[in-house]
């Protein structure tokens, strides 16, 4: 027999001398197989080369192998200058490549109606599970997920029905404290801070760490030193611009991509970094060491964070029965340059650990 990419599991069944039957128990990793069996079967598979029809195979098993990747109102800003959501998806995409799944990406705008954007994607059928990532807090996506048939998992900590909802996320809040009880510790007292989007989880979480930290060192929390932004570099740009007549000795940005901002509106004005003001970022992202000075900031795994997040979708895809999990990531301080620390002689990493956790690859 010639070899083919169209071989048939009645080509591998007569090759062998077995039944159809036993062909299929063979693929598809039955268990109450003969080894011997099982052994002859998948030489000929080899031997011919077959690849099984997926399309045919979800019919009969009811799995695709797809999982979708959702991330509503983040086209506008996934092909700019933040490559936070690339690495995001890398991650992801590892772990779905090394386990034979593959990956749909699902992206909104952020001028799309919301109740369509839901729509669009609860009509999908062809994905097994659902990651779900930057989702707004009161997106309506999230209540009609959790009618859901199939299996979900949020990248980001939610804001409501969080006892109902897997998730996995890094240690915002312990992250941002860390930034800022740094910054006190370098003698900083007037520390502003602009925010990312307050209206996702991450945002919030990272604000509550810096005025945990104020509260933790007597230091009154001033909201004139507060920016609401929105993880892009235009409103750190904007937030600088707005807390410079405040006169801030320093600032804990929400992450790298505003911090590219907020470093551009200084500039602008002749203020130096960190002689004048200082700087701490959030992501550690390729910004913070592509930036004139190199940006202190708290890195988080984010490629680890989108590993962990296929990882707990796919034992629900594989019916575990458990309560909902709650992965959370430790984060990490990197003192760099623009804090203002005395300048190391090379790039020094304070981590914070959380205690283990089962489900973190």
């Amino acid at each position: 027999m010639s070899i083919s990419s169209r071989v048939s599991i009645e080509d591998i069944a007569r090759a062998a001398g077995v039944s159809r039957s036993t062909v299929s128990r063979v693929i598809n990793n039955d268990a109450n197989v003969k080894a011997a069996t099982r052994q002859l079967v998948l030489d000929f598979v080899e031997r011919l080369n077959y690849h099984p029809n997926h399309a045919a195979r979800a019919l009969v098993t009811q799995r695709s192998h797809v999982i979708g990747v959702v991330m509503p109102g983040t086209a506008n800003v996934f092909f700019g200058d933040n490559s936070y959501f690339p690495m995001l998806l890398q991650g992801i995409a590892e772990a779905t490549n090394r386990n034979d799944h593959s990956m749909l990406l699902c992206l909104g705008y952020s001028d799309e109606d919301r109740e369509h954007f839901s729509d669009r994607v609860l009509r999908n059928s062809m994905c097994d599970g659902l990651i779900i990532a930057s989702i707004e807090n009161d997106d309506p996506l999230i209540a009609r997920m959790l009618k859901f048939g199939r299996p979900w998992v949020m990248v980001e900590r939610p804001q409501q029905f969080t006892d109902d909802i897997n998730y996995v996320t890094v240690d915002n809040i312990g992250g941002a404290r860390m930034a800022t009880e740094h910054l006190i510790s370098l003698g900083y007292r007037r520390i502003a801070h602009i925010s990312g989007h307050l209206n996702i989880g991450d945002g919030q979480d990272r604000l509550n760490g810096y005025r945990q930290a104020l509260e933790a060192a007597d230091i009154p929390y001033d909201p004139e030193l507060v920016y609401h932004g929105f993880f892009n570099r235009a409103s750190g740009y904007a937030g600088m611009k707005a807390l410079l007549p405040h006169r801030p000795d320093a600032v804990f940005v929400a992450s790298d991509t505003e911090t590219r901002g907020a470093l551009q509106a200084l500039g602008e004005v002749g203020v130096r970094v960190p002689e004048d003001i200082a700087l701490i970022g959030f992501d550690d992202l390729d910004v913070a060491t592509e930036s004139d000075p190199l940006l202190s900031t708290i890195r988080q795994p984010v490629q680890q964070k989108g590993a962990t997040a296929f990882s707990l979708l796919l034992d629900l895809m594989n019916g575990a029965k458990q309560s909902p999990q709650h992965v959370v990531l430790p984060t990490q301080l990197v003192i760099r340059d623009t804090c203002g620390a005395k300048k190391p002689s090379k790039e020094v990493v304070k981590e914070v650990r959380l205690p283990s956790q089962a489900g973190i690859p």
